[in-house]
């Protein structure tokens, strides 16, 4: 079937038509929408939504994350050994959306890297800073964000974005990762004139203005991440280099995060980590750069593509 060694999956549609999952195959899109309804969701996963007044997703990437690992392990070996017939599109006649719509949540955490934190004027924190960005913030990639009336000081992040498959409650460091089943890219657009010059300081909601998050074009497979401390981050404003450093830096891995957020939260199939922006951001540059109509931003973390986001 010629699927590839990496699973990357992909939200799309054709012609504005039904969103669908595909996995991208060399310069195509196999479109596995029915391979992803057809899982199965564990009695565990479906006595927890239960629990909570939900229901199973029917199909799309949010049921593939609700199905586990055991379920996303049979299904990649499946497509793998071609046990079934899939629509092809060519992928650039198709169009990308974000690869979940709407997250359950999306947990941010502040100035993770060390020169980011120098940047900004601070000591490193010697715990995680939590920051909320609310799932109706989400938007494609590719999408063009209206900067919103009144915001003069719109500002870009570059983040790899984590995504939770199976639920977190008090988890272990040394089992943390487990419970991770993708990476992609964010770009954690903020207005800083909410952040930093009102008091008391409104931070999610300079991080949650509609379209303030893109996120995609590319949802890889945990399994195709050999260390999620050693991808680099980078982002272009209008193709000129702004952010570029490597998840080693991070003051808080990957591991660590959820291993803290789980002792106060339950992390769930879906939810996603912001994972912190390394230093350059438009806020802390001589003088700022603040994003304005006509710029595009760039944001790739390695091996998950381009998420290209242009403001209107």
């Amino acid at each position: 079937m010629n699927v590839p060694s990496t699973f990357q999956g992909v939200s799309f549609s054709l012609s504005g038509g039904e969103r669908h999952a595909g996995l991208v195959v060399g310069t195509e899109v196999l479109d596995i929408e029915d391979a992803l309804a057809a899982l199965t969701i564990p009695a565990e996963v479906q006595a927890q939504l239960h629990a909570q007044g939900l229901r199973p997703a029917t199909g799309g990437w949010m049921r593939w994350l609700q199905a586990g690992p055991s379920a996303r392990a049979a299904l990649r070996y499946s497509l793998a050994e071609g046990g079934r017939t899939q629509a092809r599109h060519a992928l650039a006649s198709v169009q990308l959306h974000a690869p979940l719509a709407r997250p359950g949540k999306i947990v941010a955490i502040g100035r993770n890297y060390a020169d980011h934190a120098k940047e900004t004027g601070v000591q490193p924190f010697e715990k995680p800073r939590i920051i909320s960005k609310l799932p109706s913030s989400v938007c494609d990639p590719g999408a063009t964000v209206p900067i919103p009336a009144d915001v003069k000081k719109m500002d870009f992040e570059a983040e790899l974005a984590v995504v939770i498959g199976r639920h977190a409650h008090t988890v272990s460091r040394e089992n943390a990762l487990q419970h991770v089943a993708a990476y992609c890219c964010l770009n954690d657009l903020s207005a800083r004139e909410f952040q930093f010059d009102v008091s008391p300081a409104q931070t999610t909601f300079a991080k949650s203005m509609d379209g303030f998050c893109p996120l995609g074009p590319i949802l890889l497979d945990a399994a195709d991440v050999a260390n999620p401390q050693d991808l680099w981050v980078r982002s272009w404003v209008n193709d000129e280099l702004m952010q570029e450093a490597n998840t080693h830096d991070m003051l808080f891995p990957v591991a660590e995060l959820i291993h803290y957020i789980s002792q106060y939260m339950t992390l769930e199939p879906g939810d996603v980590l912001a994972t912190g922006t390394p230093a350059g951001i438009g806020a802390f540059r001589n003088p700022p750069v603040w994003l304005k109509r006509g710029d595009t931003i760039r944001v790739e973390v390695s091996g998950m593509g381009s998420l290209v986001t242009h403001i209107g």
